[in-house]
């Protein structure tokens, strides 16, 4: 290599490792020559599985692969639960090696999206423990801590306090499963649907106070808040003890932060200042169906996790 080429090589890594290595200074490395693995974000954004097939392909290990490649620490993956046990094994296993964290998968034993808990019914509550016990057995196959739980539909026929409280003692249950075992259940407040009993954050809160376990959390899913209620930052903080997940999306879309209306610079920013040191779950889609939607993914998390 000519003495030219190789002082061009040396300062073109050295400013991206100085700039934290964005990903136009990345590829511009690796066309000169230089391969970079692209520095950690600032807070623990966690893709999933999908978001960069049409770089690292079809092969979910070999995406996780790239998403540690991109700086990213941690994943997501709701359907874990359903993987047959030697896939969630690999997983677990790749997750070690890199040093990456899983994020939340879902505790679903089928009766998330219908009218279920809010019954008191036995047998939707006998289903909801046995999903919890199977959790804790797939949990510690990719040393997960954060469970996704859903607690269904109202009962139309029934009082909404009976229904509050026929949902506190199932949570209850499910807590008792997963405290010793130190993991986490996080009651995800969701915008799909006026039929799903928990619709914002204060409903979310109250049952977590109710149960009073640190086994039993709020996921805040900023997306779905923002459609429902808005005031994001104001009810982060309201809620902040019992706040132990996060998860993103712009809206309208539900596509990568800077394609909608939400100010993601600051509420990472926030989060931040408040000494958050979770995962960032990104359960959106991206802009755009190609390899360019996909850097533009990196790219928006690399531009709204500059804050410092």
């Amino acid at each position: 290599m000519k003495r030219s080429e190789f002082i061009k090589n040396s300062l073109l890594t050295a400013s991206a490792i100085a700039s934290g290595i964005g990903i136009t200074d990345s590829f511009a490395a690796e066309k000169a020559g230089v391969k970079i693995a692209d520095k950690p974000f600032n807070m623990d954004y966690a893709p999933h599985q999908g978001m960069f097939a049409n770089h690292a392909g079809k092969n979910f290990l070999d995406q996780i692969q790239f998403m540690y490649d991109k700086g990213f620490r941690s994943i997501e993956d709701n359907g874990y639960l359903a993987r047959p046990i030697d896939e969630q094994e690999k997983i677990g296993n790749l997750l070690a090696k890199l040093g990456m964290r899983m994020g939340v998968f879902v505790v679903d034993g089928g009766d998330n999206w219908k009218i279920s808990l809010t019954t008191g019914k036995k047998e939707f509550k006998d289903k909801f423990v046995e999903t919890c016990k199977k959790s804790v057995e797939a949990a510690k196959r990719c040393n997960a801590k954060w469970l996704t739980v859903v607690p269904g539909f109202y009962e139309r026929n029934l009082p909404y306090g009976n229904q509050f409280a026929n949902v506190i003692d199932a949570m209850r249950a499910g807590a008792e499963i997963f405290e010793p075992h130190g993991l986490i259940m996080v009651l995800e407040t969701l915008s799909d649907t006026p039929e799903l009993f928990l619709q914002k954050t204060n409903e979310t809160y109250a049952v977590c106070k109710a149960v009073k376990s640190p086994s039993c959390k709020i996921l805040y899913d900023i997306y779905h808040m923002q459609r429902t209620e808005g005031d994001l930052i104001k009810t982060i903080d309201r809620c902040w003890d019992e706040i132990a997940y996060v998860q993103i999306g712009d809206n309208p879309g539900r596509k990568e932060p800077t394609t909608g209306e939400i100010n993601y610079k600051n509420i990472f920013k926030h989060l931040h200042s408040k000494g958050y040191k979770g995962v960032m779950g990104m359960e959106h889609g991206n802009s755009r169906p190609d390899k360019a939607g996909e850097l533009a993914v990196i790219q928006a998390y690399r531009q709204e996790d500059n804050f410092l």
